[in-house]
């Protein structure tokens, strides 16, 4: 077995919460809490879970932009932790983000050119003519005609903006891209043609992604696997087609009830969460999801379940099936 590209190891990551005159530290938010996964060459993994819980702070943790507070980011081998500012951003050639807002993320001030090309000269990869040249070359990989790079983003649609950023992304050759949410803003129709092109991207490059998301049937067309979180930790990671087919975490199988079915004679049981997602700065005793959890019971409250595989590299947070791995593994 090769090893993965990037290996992620326990990562958290706590925001302070300051208040009073002096600004002190009163508590922490724990956006991320003891993360773990690994993604293979020329593979994607899709991260899922409800607003707030934590996942563009994982990508971004990655990347260190933002630094994590604890934790082993390993690419290639590499801890990306233990690196200085001049490593690190040797290392951000290979690795590049793709956001959620393609219009917050692009300089309204910049031409295209500017834009796809600004890595380029950073980065000291092209200048001058053969800078335009690349720039040319890329927004056609992306879609777009050479012509379009003296114009400014407002003048492009949702999708054609998306392709500019996407561009960009592939500007210095990158190996591994973290798309935070790249289609959430788009049409549903253009989000199709996102979804096929970043497809035909990897094939073509031999890329590997993290594409974090909150709509499963995104994930579930693009990921060879996926991890389910939830308020800060990973409640079930496995194949794609194993998390489809046999979700076995209660929050899993709630969020797969209401993926709409495309046919309106099917018939399908919605399963409603009661109550809302805690705080992460003061998450609920043991199990996190335990107060939403329509099969809780006595340990949930009182324990925290550990990630572990149950069978087949099928790995999950719950009380439930923890018993039934032990007794397959003695």
């Amino acid at each position: 077995m090769t090893e993965p590209i990037l290996q992620v190891e326990r990562l958290k990551k706590y925001f302070p919460v300051k208040g009073g005159v002096f600004s002190k530290t009163l508590d922490w938010v724990r956006a991320v809490e003891d993360v773990s996964f690994s993604i293979s060459e020329g593979k994607t993994l899709g991260l899922v879970g409800e607003s707030g819980c934590g996942k563009t702070t994982v990508g971004r943790s990655i990347l260190r932009l933002i630094e994590p507070t604890s934790g082993r980011i390993l690419y290639r081998g590499v801890d990306l932790c233990e690196l200085n500012k001049r490593e690190m951003r040797s290392k951000r050639r290979e690795m590049q983000i793709i956001f959620q807002d393609p219009f917050a993320s692009l300089n309204p001030r910049m031409t295209v050119a500017s834009i796809v090309g600004e890595p380029l000269q950073i980065h000291k990869q092209a200048q001058g003519k053969e800078k335009r040249e690349r720039v040319a070359e890329l927004l056609d990989k992306v879609g777009l005609q050479p012509e379009h790079m003296n114009r400014y983003p407002h003048e492009f649609s949702g999708g054609q903006r998306q392709r500019i950023g996407i561009a960009r992304a592939l500007a210095l050759n990158p190996k591994l891209i973290i798309g935070d949410e790249p289609v959430s803003a788009l049409d549903v129709s253009i989000q199709a043609q996102v979804i096929n092109l970043l497809e035909d991207l990897q094939e073509e490059f031999h890329l590997s992604y993290l594409m974090i998301a909150h709509n499963l049937s995104v994930v579930q067309h693009m990921s060879d696997q996926v991890a389910v979180m939830y308020l800060g930790k990973i409640a079930e990671l496995t194949s794609n087609e194993e998390l489809y087919s046999n979700p076995l975490h209660p929050y899993t199988v709630a969020l797969l009830s209401a993926v709409p079915v495309p046919d309106p004679t099917g018939k399908k049981e919605r399963i409603i969460l009661k109550g809302d997602v805690p705080s992460p700065i003061n998450p609920p005793p043991g199990c996190t999801f335990h107060p939403r959890c329509p099969r809780r019971f006595e340990p949930c409250a009182v324990r925290t379940p550990l990630l572990i595989d149950v069978g087949g590299g099928h790995y999950v947070s719950c009380f439930l099936w923890h018993d039934k791995a032990v007794e397959d593994n003695s």
